[in-house]
Parts: structure tokens; sequence; C-alpha cells
């Protein structure tokens, strides 16, 4: 396989990822980063339209007389966090920005793919290289389709890849159904009547209806939910009263948190309960209580037909025995969710290699895997040429 990639274009590519990684820009201020995407794409003779969902790019190339049009998505925004690993020639220059998830290596083997596939002409339809910004929690996928990408680019079927780390390299997953959870937040603030912490019988106490909150959600999963499905409801922050005045109950206690599942109608059940829950107890405690369910993210949901297609091409890429079919879905989320959930889709893991020294998903000393821009450029372009055959 190492001879897929002229040596040149492999070390080309090398050294563009480690320029990404060392420029990180956070979502919605990738100016740098899709300059040199509209730049890369433009040289290979490829359409670029520019400014998608403010910083997002599309190239567009079409070959032959095809009619089917698909869609490959590379994310490229950093995270908001320091990155540690002092010894690393081409680390972060920028303070408290870091690429800590691999997407400085996804953009350049979507490049990669790109560049391959302009210099081939080995198939017959349109593929749209879509460059997307802010993935990371701030809505780019949205972004790009309010700001027209289904009505200005055709597209039959959309595809998504991640590194993984814990595959090895050389390999995939690909698996249909559920591959990323739904990621939304609640608060719930119960408002009560305060009064001095010796005389609880002249007040509301917000605060055991806070407990008796906190321990009641977790019956959600537990008693909710059917055990065969998989969901979290996480209490990740309180604000209650004042620890230089521990003799007064406050008037008021705000909780918020976290939900994930890997079905729509389960995530449905989640922000009706937890509402349920705190209208109950406010009530029980005779005081009142507000109630905010924001969504997110909905959950990476694997279509069957067209990750049907995305294992075939995992596997003539890299071989049937290096591409696995079973692999457990990540309560992480990702907005690809949001094209998928607009026409048919499949999101897939490449090996990224060992998950060990700092390689996990942000982790301040994660670090992309060079080694995998191979296989990762080999299946996007295989995708392509199997899905728009030539006639």
């Amino acid at each position: 396989m190492s001879d897929f990639l002229d040596p040149q274009d492999l070390e080309e590519l090398v050294a563009l990822r480690r320029d990404l990684h060392a420029h990180p820009e956070l979502g919605f201020e990738e100016e740098r980063t899709s300059a040199i995407v509209k730049t890369f794409l433009a040289d290979c003779g490829i359409a670029v339209e520019e400014g998608i969902g403010k910083t997002g790019v599309v190239g567009t190339l079409k070959r032959g007389n095809g009619t089917t049009t698909i869609a490959l998505r590379a994310d490229m925004d950093a995270l908001a966090m320091p990155e540690t690993a002092k010894e690393r020639p081409y680390r972060s220059k920028f303070p408290g920005k870091m690429h800590a998830c691999g997407h400085d290596g996804h953009t350049v083997m979507l490049l990669g793919a790109a560049r391959k596939l302009a210099h081939s002409r080995s198939f017959s339809g349109t593929v749209h290289f879509v460059f997307q910004p802010a993935e990371e929690g701030r809505g780019g996928a949205q972004a790009m389709v309010d700001d027209g990408l289904f009505e200005r680019f055709s597209i039959d079927r959309f595809y998504g890849l991640h590194n993984m780390p814990g595959i090895p390299i050389g390999e995939m997953a690909v698996v249909p159904g559920p591959q990323l959870a739904s990621s939304d937040r609640w608060e719930v603030t119960f408002k009560g009547v305060g009064t001095h912490g010796g005389k609880p019988h002249l007040g509301l106490d917000p605060t055991v209806a806070a407990g008796q909150f906190l321990s009641a959600i977790h019956t959600i999963v537990s008693r909710k939910v059917d055990p065969v499905e998989a969901a979290v409801v996480s209490a990740c922050a309180i604000q209650a009263g004042d620890f230089e005045a521990l003799n007064v109950i406050p008037d008021d206690v705000r909780i918020g948190g976290t939900a994930r599942a890997y079905s729509h109608a389960v995530r449905d059940l989640i922000e009706a309960e937890i509402g349920s829950i705190a209208a109950g107890i406010a009530a029980a405690a005779g005081i009142g209580a507000a109630y905010d369910y924001r969504r997110g993210m909905p959950p990476v949901i694997n279509e069957a037909d067209a990750t049907q297609r995305a294992l075939a091409a995992a596997q003539a890429a890299l071989g049937t025995a290096n591409v696995a079919t079973a692999y457990p879905p990540s309560t992480a989320g990702d907005d690809f969710a949001i094209f998928s959930g607009q026409v048919p889709g499949a999101y897939v893991w490449l090996g990224n290699g060992p998950a060990q020294d700092g390689a996990l998903h942000h982790n301040t000393r994660y670090d992309f895997n060079d080694a995998a821009i191979e296989p990762g450029v080999r299946f996007w372009t295989t995708l392509v040429e199997q899905e728009l055959q030539a006639g």
C-alpha cells in the first residue's frame, strides 16, 4: 500500500498537516486554513466556492456523464485548549489553541484525495469536497446548511471520516447504525424562598428539592430507557448559596448538565423526563421550577445502503481483513449528523494507532498520526471511484 501516493506527494501532505497543526484556528476563525484549502484545490483544477457557513470551503470535481453526486466531509477547526508536548517541533504556535482531535489530518487527507482524483480522472459523476468549519460545538455544519449547501450543491450521499486512536494504522471500522450520540444541554432552576439556616420552617428550601432531583434523574436511564438502548444523563454544574454565608438558605438552586442518546426517540424521552421530574419535585416542595433543554447535535446514525458502499470501498482500499464491521459507538458528538440527516450518509473510523501516551482525542498531548494519511487518502479515492464508476 505504500506506493499508492508518490513519496514526494506524501512528504508534502505530511508537511502541510504539521503546518496546520502549528497554526490551529478555532471554529469560524479558520481564515488561514480555508485559504490554504482553496489554493490547494484550485491548483488541482478543482472548482472552489468559499465562505459557505462563514469559513467553509467546497471543491467540486465533475468527470464524464455520470449523474450521481456524493459529498465527502473534512472538519478544519481546532480546540480551545493548550498543547503540552513541548518537544514537538510543530506544536501549536498559539497558546490555548490546539489541534487535539485530528482535524488537521482530516483536512490533509481529503486534500490528498482531491488531488489524486483530479489527476486520475478515473470516475464518472460529481464529487464535492466539503471542508467544514466549527465542528467542535460551534455549529459549523448547520451554518453551511443555512448558507444553502444543499440548494447550491446537489448531493445524493454524504460521507464523513474520523481518526480513531486504538484502531491500528491501515485499518478501519465501518458499521451501520448509531456511531455518535446526540449532545444536548439542560438546566433546571428551583425557585424557593430563602431564610435563616436555623429557621428553615420560615422559608421554602430549594436545596432539598435539588438534592432529590439529583438523585431522581439517574432513574431516567435505569427505569425509563429500554435496557437494550444506551443513554447518559449527567448533572455537571450546580450553583446555590454562598460559602461566606453558611447560615443562609438560598432563594434559588441552579443545576445544569448534559444528555446523550443514540436514537431520536430516546432523546425525546430524556427531554420530557427531566422536565417531568423537576416539575414533580418542585410541586411536592411547594416551590417553582424553570426548565430549559437545549438541543445540540443529533445522533450520527449511519444509513444502511451508504454504509455498505463505504464498507465496500474500505475493503477494496485496505483489504477485507483490515476493516471491522463491529465497533462500539461513541458518546461524543459530531455535527456531521446535520448533513446525514438531510441525505443518506455514513461516518467511518480510520485507525490512528495506539491509544497511549496522550493519543486520545481532546488530550493536551494528542497528535494526528501522519502514518494514517496514506490509508485515508486511499479510502477516499477508492470510495469516489467505486461510487462514481466510469462507464
